[in-house]
């Protein structure tokens, strides 16, 4: 087998990918990237789907994600908001019932006004989160524990453990109360301004017109449908083997598969054992994300059931041609598969009554075996025990990506930041 010797392989072309691969190509190494799927942009993927180019996977910015920010300024990209909702429903524990928007966000309001001003407390520095010195005492503390002992009648605690599940994007019942707080100090204990990030703001073009720009800039050779399954470093370089049986040489290689996807490699020397526990742990995004279509204009309305239901939460995105787009998220891939037409209504109809879905779509990330998951929510003892593991490099390996950031891990932001923390590393490393 022809082998090539590269100063650098990065493993995956989504956003920490390009961003690796960007910066050590523009330092005059010579880099190659390896990515199995047959496009770039990893866990973000727009398609056209029910007559408009949907985001299937990672979607929403904001001016509070720096790193994201930068990339979109660099590259002249900009932002197009979600629609304000005029309509609401809500589960009040019988039924689900009509609210005014603004008295919705209102019932969100008061615990996230103590859970905020305890984030800026644990987190001072939000983008550092390994350096807090009571994160570590708390990591283990379940944020479900924290839910439960506040004194808030039983439907509004059941709406703010809803809001946590639709953040989690999976169920609580390990869910570390440390993500939250890290969570919610990225956006200074202010928990509006928190769902603002999460579903304001859109990438004009979308996330795949970032992505392209990102991949044009990369002086690097790039190589799709590259499945590395094996990184082998038993002599004095890394060898890297994908599935096809090509076989190439790096003195450095960082690997940006997510969590979920990364034991699809087989690594020589075997990754040390805190690494090997954060992986087999995994984390808790593993819901489903479902786009579908109403009959009619709709106005537009976000909607919050059960945490425990198929879907959780819904919001409306666009209108076109007579009908209404709209996301809907559930915690648990397994519950809901996103082309059954009967299974979607069944879920619409418990969380807004009377609204008919004529089409429904998405992708299955979790049963998608270069995911794995959706986006990364920490469980108990990842922050603590699992993160510095990951972030520390393997010989010649390192890990990067959205499930390794120290900032908005579980962002676009996020994975960018890894994808720059990586480069520099190798840059620095004594081998350059």
């Amino acid at each position: 087998m022809d082998a090539t010797t590269y100063d650098a392989v990065v493993v995956g072309a989504g956003f920490a990918g390009l961003t690796a691969a960007r910066e050590l190509a523009h330092a005059g190494l010579r880099v190659l990237v390896l990515e199995a799927r047959n496009r770039a942009g990893g866990r973000t993927w727009l398609d056209t789907r029910l007559g408009v180019d949907l985001e299937l996977g990672g979607t929403w910015v904001h001016w509070l994600q720096p790193y994201v920010w930068a990339e979109l300024t660099r590259y002249g990209i900009g932002t197009v908001a979600s629609p304000e909702p005029g309509r609401a429903w809500w589960f009040d524990g019988t039924e689900t019932v009509p609210i005014e928007p603004g008295a919705l966000l209102d019932l969100l309001d008061e615990p996230h006004r103590d859970f905020g001003a305890e984030s800026r407390r644990v987190f001072p520095l939000p983008f550092a989160p390994l350096t807090s010195t009571e994160a570590a005492g708390m990591d283990d503390d379940r944020l479900t524990a924290k839910i439960d002992a506040l004194d808030l009648p039983a439907a509004q605690r059941e709406l703010l453990r809803s809001f946590w599940t639709l953040n989690f994007n999976g169920g609580l019942s390990d869910a570390a109360w440390t993500q939250a707080l890290r969570w919610l100090s990225l956006a200074d204990g202010d928990w509006r301004r928190l769902f603002a990030a999460c579903a304001g703001y859109k990438v004009v073009g979308g996330t795949r017109a970032l992505a392209e720009a990102m991949l044009a800039d990369v002086r690097a050779e790039v190589r799709f449908d590259a499945d590395v399954v094996s990184i082998d470093q038993s002599d004095d370089i890394a060898v890297v083997e994908t599935a096809d049986g090509r076989v190439v040489h790096a003195a450095e290689v960082i690997v940006t598969a997510p969590l979920h996807a990364i034991d699809r490699i087989r690594f020589t020397p075997a990754l040390p054992a805190g690494q090997a526990a954060a992986i087999g742990a995994g984390q808790l995004g593993r819901g489903a994300k479902i786009w579908f279509a109403l009959e009619g204009e709709v106005e537009h309305f976000v909607a919050f059931g059960r945490a425990d239901w198929p879907l959780n939460f819904l919001q409306s995105e666009y209108h076109v041609d007579g009908r209404t787009i709209v996301i809907g998220f559930g915690p648990d891939a397994t519950a809901l598969a996103v082309d059954d037409l009967a299974a979607v209504q069944a879920a619409v109809d418990r969380l807004a009554p009377g609204l008919l879905v004529v089409e429904a779509t998405g992708h299955d990330w979790v049963s998608d075996p270069f995911a794995g998951e959706t986006w990364p929510m920490h469980r108990t003892g990842y922050l603590s025990r699992g993160l510095p593991e990951m972030v520390r490099p393997h010989g010649r390996v390192r890990f990067a990506g959205a499930d390794v950031a120290q900032g908005w891990g579980g962002f676009i932001d996020g994975a960018i930041e890894s994808g720059l923390a990586a480069a520099r590393s190798v840059l620095l490393s004594s081998d350059r």
